[in-house]
């Protein structure tokens, strides 16, 4: 790989590379977010035949959404933590390996009980997340962070696409040979759940936590000491920029979660479509993340470069309004034909203000980066347990709840105007961009 270093951390991304530890990081870390995304939604798209299988009312159906994000807020807030000590080649083994069993076992639920107790402890792996961003994070310098952790956690999130599109496939070629609707969705759940297992050996054999090795060796020649800091974590709880984040990271990933997790119940119901073809439409909102978050990265990283940190949140307002107004307008389309376009407009905004936020974080607090990113990563959850509890309201139809999705997110978007450093640290950060575009910077402690 042609790259400069900056204090060991890449200055440049390759995508053709698989040769570094940073671009062998890159693409394990967004392949195996990938596959947690797929096994976290797999059930999503089968929920027509679960709902009649499990004979499950409405309230059901969502309640069991609610708990696939519900329990990822506490997980992803207590994996930052763990990444600031283990490290994140570990924690994603540990993860992959262990979110894999109910993956494979949620076809065992035979009441609504057992159902959202799977989809419970399935959604424990939501935690991914944050390993993929800190580890990108660790890895790449100031002025392509923001695309390496934009385009991890967007390729990642395609698989909340891909499974929308993948998932009704898998479950009829299962039923060329069960024939039986009731154990289709059973087996078809197996599937992703041996992927995220074999992902685990992989991740564990082909990664290591930071350009210079892995945080047990470094820390035993006392080149890591930054990570583990007594007070870190509250410090970091205690900012109240953290929460503002917390709230505006709800706003984006807590809509993309819920709409990955009723689009193509919301396109069957709405508009009278079978399983197979609600699903390729729904897909559609999940495949812009091959692209969307991506860009807002790149346009956060070209942001910083111009604008310094206040361009990188100013940013983020801005898209994240965008986002809101999409919103609404897809709420109101009531023809096919109009309601996809817009949907994909939706999406690629809803990707982009995440790409936005996780433009910002890295900034936040480099002491305990995984403890900010634990919390705001826990704030896409809560926002989607939030949008959970009013999709599950009798008397509210899904299309007007995602209005009323649409209008609090356009309220939320001026927080992003209080997301302020101080002068010192703007400073300090036009430095070290300057040297990593300049590819001249000297030594500096990982993560400072």
């Amino acid at each position: 790989m042609n790259q400069n270093e900056l204090g060991g951390k890449a200055t440049s991304i390759n995508l053709k590379s698989f040769a570094s530890p940073h671009m062998r990081t890159f693409h394990l870390t967004w392949l195996a977010f990938f596959l947690c995304f797929f096994g976290w939604f797999g059930i999503a798209p089968l929920l027509g035949e679960v709902r009649d299988d499990l004979d499950l009312t409405k309230s059901q159906v969502f309640t069991s959404l609610i708990a696939s994000v519900f329990i990822t807020i506490f997980a992803r807030v207590a994996i930052g933590w763990i990444l600031d000590r283990v490290g994140p080649r570990r924690t994603y083994t540990g993860l992959l390996i262990l979110g894999s069993l109910p993956v494979m076992l949620i076809g065992l639920s035979q009441n609504f009980e057992t159902f959202v107790i799977f989809r419970l402890l399935i959604g424990v792996i939501g935690a991914s997340f944050v390993i993929t961003q800190y580890h990108t994070s660790v890895m790449f310098a100031p002025n392509v962070v923001g695309t390496a952790n934009a385009t991890t956690a967007g390729w990642g999130n395609l698989g909340g696409g891909v499974t929308q599109l993948v998932m009704p496939l898998v479950m009829t070629g299962v039923l060329f040979f069960v024939a039986n609707d009731a154990l289709g969705w059973r087996v078809a759940m197996v599937i992703p759940g041996v992927a995220l297992f074999l992902m685990g050996i992989v991740y564990y054999r082909f990664t290591q936590d930071a350009p210079e090795g892995d945080f047990r060796e470094l820390r035993a020649q006392g080149k890591v000491t930054r990570q583990n800091q007594p007070g870190a974590f509250a410090k970091a709880s205690r900012d109240p920029r953290v929460w503002m984040l917390f709230v505006i990271y709800g706003a984006c990933f807590g809509i993309e979660l819920t709409i990955n997790g009723m689009a193509s119940l919301y396109f069957q119901d709405r508009f009278g479509l079978d399983i197979v073809l609600a699903g390729v439409i729904a897909s559609l909102f999940g495949l812009m993340n091959i692209f969307a978050r991506t860009t807002g990265g790149i346009l956060s990283d070209k942001f910083g470069i111009r604008s310094g940190l206040r361009g990188r949140t100013l940013f983020m307002g801005a898209v994240l309004l965008l986002e809101g107004l999409a919103l609404i307008a897809f709420s109101r389309m009531d023809v096919l034909l109009l309601a996809i376009p817009m949907l994909i407009v939706f999406s690629v905004c809803v990707q982009m203000s995440e790409g936005a936020t996780f433009g910002v974080v890295p900034f936040i607090n480099k002491k305990a980066l995984g403890a900010v990113a634990g919390i705001v990563g826990a704030g896409g959850n809560a926002g989607a347990v939030a949008a959970g509890f009013l999709l599950r309201a009798e008397g509210i139809a899904m299309q007007d709840a995602l209005l009323y999705f649409g209008i609090i997110v356009i309220a939320i978007a001026p927080l992003a105007l209080f997301v302020r450093f101080p002068k010192r640290v703007e400073a300090i950060e036009r430095r070290r961009m300057r040297e990593a575009l300049e590819g001249s910077g000297g030594p500096v402690a990982l993560l400072d």
